[in-house]
């Protein structure tokens, strides 16, 4: 298996570099199911961020893209399932990806709750306001 940077998938979705983008788009093609690429939970979060604040990506095209990956059998997607739920969550949320996905992977990891001083965090992805 072999991992993936943030800046491959970046390139890979957004063509902005002719030469960069060939060369993620070959190494996305060589993936298979038998062989995938792996794409840690980081990543998903920077891919989230830099598409949301360098591309002005909107709501509907995260959404979009997280489930393509998701849905791709070529690529392996760490805490895929968390990333799902976190996925279904911002839909219906007005909460930011990250705080959805740090309230599911907690709920993962069986902790009761997930505190923060981020009130919008609180009211709108699930976690406990700390004061």
């Amino acid at each position: 298996m072999i991992g993936l940077d943030t800046n491959i998938l970046v390139r890979y979705l957004t063509h902005d570099d002719p030469v960069q983008t060939a060369a993620a788009r070959k190494i996305l093609q060589s993936f298979t199911s038998d062989a995938p690429g792996f794409v840690s939970v980081i990543v998903v979060v920077e891919l989230i961020w830099v598409l949301q604040t360098s591309y002005a990506f909107e709501k509907s095209e995260i959404d979009r893209v997280l489930e393509i990956l998701l849905r791709t059998k070529d690529l392996v997607i760490e805490q895929a399932e968390s990333v799902s739920q976190a996925l279904r969550a911002y839909r219906s949320s007005r909460a930011d990806f990250s705080d959805c996905l740090i309230e599911r992977i907690g709920h993962a990891a069986n902790c009761q709750s997930t505190v923060t001083f981020d009130r919008d965090a609180a009211a709108t992805a699930g976690m406990k306001l700390l004061s």
